[in-house]
């Protein structure tokens, strides 16, 4: 057991998991619920599409930009304080969006729901860090991801079916209401946090990855090789997933597909329930894999490039492709997947008492992406859209540039992995 671990007892552990998983689904409902609210919002604001990407990447924008302080914040405060300090934020956000009268306050609702759940998956990794071996951190994540994927299933049908009887308004003063409990929880079940020794942080992990510097500075943490050769893959591979499995796969039903909105949500419910499923099976599987010789880098570079099929027969058949949008959606999501995996093998490279930052860095990397792609596939159909394209093959070819760039940042990672 490395310098800095302190192993949790079963029950502990799972109860611990469980607290943060509550707060997790919290966060990723609130990052997809925008998908399912599209149509509505669209309707009452007059949004373009670059309107609307901008307000689901302002969550992202609200995210990131909270990354690096939080590092040092869980590895000084630890995961229960930090955690419960930022939810406050996340509730502040929702009750802004349910008062919102203009697209103005929607965009600054939507950054501090970004900036209030910025530790949803950061916090129990740090933690996980600490209080877990290497095989359940990496099963612990992949549980996570799923726990992640049901907060994204409860954004598509349910939403859509409370939409009629409460509205959107409504809606989000529930989500504030559970943002709170999830505060209770999280309060009530986390262990405390003991700071750490910074002269543990030079002496464990040093032959791998330096310790993270001996102040574990962000700096000396990014020019770490694994760091250089991880980040295009989070950054646009995964980033990119995210982006649109929470936000373009419901306009890409709609506009391409001609799908009604009833019709796109109930699409989205089977892609996050293919998704559920998906990191379910990668928390069963992977611990299994690596004990036999089969590592995350291997998994990644013969399973990610089915994912680029996938997207470019999407992206290829356009509004011809009808019933089978759905399943082509769910399978470029599903066969992404696999870049969600680096994370925790990356912060199996540096010690303990600098894993928050680690986390935090490559955790920005990825939400940068995701704010990028988001917003970038809004400009680039709307300049499509100026050129003269229709409104479907606008939203194709920004998605199929996007599918490009996609593919280019999969190559550097197997390359850099060779080298």
């Amino acid at each position: 057991m490395s310098a800095g671990a302190e192993l949790l007892p079963r029950r502990t552990a799972v109860l611990v998991f469980l607290a943060f998983a509550g707060a997790y689904f919290l966060s990723a409902l609130l990052r997809a619920v925008t998908a399912t609210l599209s149509p509505v919002l669209t309707a009452d604001f007059a949004l373009h599409a670059r309107d609307l990407g901008l307000l689901a990447g302002g969550y992202f924008l609200g995210f990131a930009a909270m990354q690096l302080p939080l590092g040092a914040w869980l590895d000084r405060y630890g995961p229960r304080r930090v955690s419960v300090a930022l939810l406050a934020v996340a509730v502040l956000g929702c009750a802004v969006f349910a008062l919102a009268q203009g697209f103005a306050g929607l965009l600054a609702a939507r950054v501090l729901m970004g900036m209030g759940v910025a530790a949803g998956l950061m916090a129990p990794l740090t933690g996980y860090r600490r209080w877990f071996d290497a095989a359940m951190q990496l099963r612990a994540n992949a549980w996570m991801l799923m726990t992640g994927s049901l907060g994204m299933l409860a954004s598509t049908l349910p939403v859509q079916w409370l939409l009629p009887l409460l509205g959107w308004r409504p809606l989000f003063w529930g989500l504030a209401l559970l943002g709170l409990l999830a505060m209770a929880v999280i309060a009530l079940r986390v262990p405390g946090w003991r700071p750490p020794d910074a002269t543990n942080s030079i002496a464990d992990g040093a032959d791998r990855a330096g310790a993270g510097g001996r102040n574990g500075s962000y700096a000396q943490i990014v020019r770490q090789a694994e760091f250089r050769r991880a980040w295009p893959l989070g950054m646009v591979s995964f980033g990119g997933m995210v982006a649109i499995q929470s936000l373009w796969a419901g306009p890409w039903l709609t506009r391409v597909v001609g799908r009604s909105p009833l019709e796109a949500a109930t699409g989205l419910f089977w892609i996050n329930a293919s998704m559920l499923l998906t990191f379910w099976a990668w928390g069963l599987l992977l611990p299994r894999l690596t004990a036999r010789g089969i590592g995350i880098d291997a998994i990644v570079a013969r399973v990610q490039p089915f994912s680029f099929v996938a997207l470019a027969a999407l992206v290829a058949a356009g509004p011809a492709v009808g019933g089978w949008g759905v399943a082509l959606l769910a399978l470029y999501c599903v066969l992404s997947t696999p870049s969600a995996q680096v994370q925790p093998v990356l912060a199996l490279a540096y010690p303990p008492q600098v894993a928050g930052r680690a986390l935090s860095a490559f955790n920005l990397v990825i939400f940068v992406g995701i704010f990028l792609v988001q917003w970038g596939i809004g400009l680039g159909a709307d300049a499509l859209a100026a050129l003269g394209w229709s409104e479907a093959d606008a939203l194709r070819g920004a998605l199929g540039a996007f599918g490009l760039l996609s593919a280019a940042c999969w190559l550097h990672h197997l390359r850099a992995g060779r080298r």
